[in-house]
């Protein structure tokens, strides 16, 4: 199933600069306007920073910039919004102890976090009621407790997407992936996405494991390499390592002494116009590189409201990169968020139970076209083995051209949620 937009660019600008307007205050209704003097409402945002494997800093500095943005505008439908953060470590115990400092600081929600430990702070936010908006989707348990309320498809999508976009250009394919719980589903995904493509040229892909905090991806390379290389058949590497990603190409270019040059590949996240822009920008050696993700291009009018807001209150946090999943994914969750809040009576008391029954409302959550339109009633969920919650399936399909991320020329966006219901149980 393909997603189509054929809204102008100026229009869908003037769209999304409106639709994100109201999300923050509730059109119709001045902010603080009513409801007694405006309440506090506090959330928090997690993820790791300063650690040896995936950071994620601009997530927490999204967070704080959309306080500054909705607190300087009067607060949100008659409360002023209080932020706060938390370095998640990636560990499980990191994982908790911000699902405990959420609970102990009264947070009506944690928004736009990222962790790949999910039962480690699941757990004590379901006891608490506390809603889990828009996280990165990494771990399985985003995707299956009632309190989460996801954004994007995840990994899941991501891997099935990857699959379809390399099915069609290559033979062989080499998975570089993370020896991690988290990494075991990977292999599984992809393979569904390369058998959904309909040629069944590629098989399967081999599947290869680094250790997630390794420094030296040298023999991972070489595996890469001669799994991705048989006579005339063209070759597909794809790494999904986040930060470490940088780190295997560097590897495999090194490597690759024959230059056998197969297709390169990776994934949102992994793969960002900041590292393509690092690395040499059109010199880059990701130049060429298919790249699938959740949302639309960097470049679309509909990032526009989020640029402002970065521009104008993230006051030169350089870890606030418009370009970055991580930042775009937390100004989707706070946009859900806004929405959620809105819905609620101006100035009525917010509680973790009133944000989660907002959100499950009939009515679906509109994103100003970032995302399909978002429902999580028990009727929109998926028969996605171990994945249920997972109701946006859609994925974008990119290619680094000229230095910069950009649409892939003939593929229009497509919805997962077909080949991860046919795929085998992977959490």
């Amino acid at each position: 199933m393909t997603d189509r937009r054929r809204t102008t660019p100026l229009l869908r600008t003037a769209i999304a600069a409106a639709t994100g307007a109201c999300l923050l205050v509730g059109c119709g209704v001045l902010p603080g306007s009513s409801g007694g003097p405006a309440d506090t409402i506090t959330v928090m945002t997690f993820a790791p920073q300063d650690t040896k494997a995936t950071n994620m800093p601009g997530m927490t500095g999204m967070a704080k910039a959309y306080e500054n943005w909705a607190n300087a505008a009067g607060g949100i439908n008659g409360h002023k919004l209080r932020v706060i953060t938390c370095n998640e470590k990636n560990t499980p115990s990191g994982a908790a102890d911000c699902a405990r400092k959420a609970i102990a600081e009264k947070a009506v929600a944690v928004v736009g976090s990222y962790s790949q430990h999910g039962r480690a702070f699941m757990a004590p936010l379901e006891v608490e009621g506390i809603p889990f908006i828009g996280g990165y989707g990494v771990s399985a348990e985003e995707f299956q407790s009632n309190l989460s309320f996801p954004v994007n498809g995840g990994q899941p999508v991501l891997l099935a997407g990857a699959g379809r976009q390399l099915g069609r250009a290559c033979n062989q394919v080499a998975l570089v992936r993370p020896d991690t719980l988290a990494g075991d589903s990977m292999p599984i995904l992809l393979n569904a996405g390369l058998k959904a493509d309909g040629t069944g040229k590629a098989g399967e892909a081999a599947d290869i494991r680094a250790a997630e905090d390794s420094a030296d991806l040298t023999p991972q390379a070489r595996q890469a390499l001669a799994s991705s290389s048989g006579g005339k058949d063209r070759g597909c590497v794809t790494a999904v390592l986040g930060q470490r990603t940088e780190t295997f190409f560097d590897a495999f270019r090194r490597a690759d002494d024959k230059r056998r040059n197969p297709q390169i590949a990776s994934v949102l996240g992994s793969v960002s116009q900041a590292l393509i822009d690092r690395t040499g920008g059109r010199e880059s050696p990701f130049e060429g590189a298919l790249v699938t993700s959740w949302y639309p291009v960097s470049s679309d009018p509909l990032w526009q409201p989020m640029r402002k807001v970065i521009s104008e209150h993230a006051f030169g946090n350089d870890a606030v990169d418009p370009d970055d999943s991580g930042t775009q994914t937390t100004w989707i969750a706070y946009t859900v968020l806004g929405e959620a809040l809105k819905r609620l009576k101006s100035g009525e008391a917010v509680t973790p139970h009133k944000v989660a029954r907002a959100l499950n409302q009939s009515e679906p959550v509109r994103t100003g076209g970032l995302t399909p339109d978002l429902n999580w009633r028990y009727e929109n969920m998926r028969a996605l083995a171990g994945f249920p919650r997972i109701v946006n399936g859609r994925v974008t399909f990119q290619v680094v051209q000229s230095g910069r991320l950009v649409a892939q020329q003939g593929e229009q966006p497509m919805d997962m949620t077909q080949t991860l219901e046919q795929a085998p149980r992977a959490a």
